[in-house]
């Protein structure tokens, strides 16, 4: 009999044991996590209390050194190969009076390249007597080839005499004559120098204000935008998809300037 209860004792202290060990294992994973939460925000400061907010802006203007413009020829042909073949042409003596300019092969490209069936209806529905009346099939009778194509000016001054010149060749209109520069990110940090240094100098004057301290920027954010500036003719006509005729007069375009501006919002710690 002691034998018996023996067995039994030892088999109730075996799982007493066990359920021990289970929690205190469960109590040792627990902890870890918890220490590796906690270690996740080691060196992170709490939230901070008191902070004043200022907005900064700063404008860079500057001449442009680039004039960009688009052109397009349009020919209408029997078959697919006889537009382009006339779209060919003229496009290569527009190339061709480019490249004669001084304009390099790597500011020219094609921007756009359009076949496109041209259709014919007829005048009315073909009607059966005591029947329906059906519509007429279109029928192709041409085709229309369209390519479109974008000019890089290095030299600014140059650009009227371009504009003048591709409308001799008989291209069929010139489109959105724009200046602008190579670097433009280059005045983009300039400007947003200047605008932080703006936001400094109001966030030093407010803390003297409030008699307090700054101790380091928070939070910051920018908004900044390019103003281009698109080229101009004679009589203060924009030159927008403007159609070109043989024999252009010689076309002005002053390019003037051009302006980048950076907003800014900082957001400092003070005390």
């Amino acid at each position: 009999m002691n034998s018996i209860f023996s067995d039994v004792d030892r088999n109730r202290a075996a799982k007493i044991l066990l359920v021990i060990g289970a929690l205190a294992a469960l109590f040792l994973v627990g902890k870890a996590w918890n220490e590796f939460r906690v270690a996740g925000f080691v060196g992170r400061d709490g939230v901070v209390q008191n902070t004043i907010t200022v907005d900064g802006r700063g404008e860079v203007n500057y001449k442009p050194d680039i004039a960009t413009f688009t052109f397009a020829v349009t020919e209408e042909g029997k078959t697919v190969a006889e537009a382009q073949a006339k779209s060919s042409e003229r496009m290569d003596k527009a190339l061709k009076f480019l490249k004669d300019s001084g304009v390099e092969d790597k500011d020219v490209k094609t921007t756009g390249y359009h076949i496109s069936p041209k259709y014919s209806y007829q005048t009315s529905a073909t009607c059966v007597p005591y029947g329906p009346c059906v519509p007429p099939d279109p029928k192709i009778v041409g085709y229309t080839v369209s390519q479109n194509v974008e000019v890089k000016v290095r030299k600014t001054d140059e650009a009227g005499d371009l504009l003048s010149g591709i409308g001799n060749v008989g291209v069929q209109n010139v489109s959105s004559l724009m200046f602008s520069v190579d670097d433009e990110e280059k005045y983009k940090r300039e400007a947003r120098a200047k605008a932080i240094e703006d936001a400094r100098a109001k966030a030093k004057a407010l803390a003297s204000d409030l008699d307090v301290r700054i101790v380091r920027v928070v939070s910051f954010s920018e908004a900044g935008y390019p103003m281009p500036y698109y080229g101009y003719g004679k009589g203060g006509v924009a030159y927008d998809r403007m159609e070109v005729a043989p024999q252009v007069a010689n076309v002005q375009v002053p390019s003037g300037e051009n302006e980048v501006v950076s907003q800014v919002s900082i957001t400092y710690e003070i005390r």
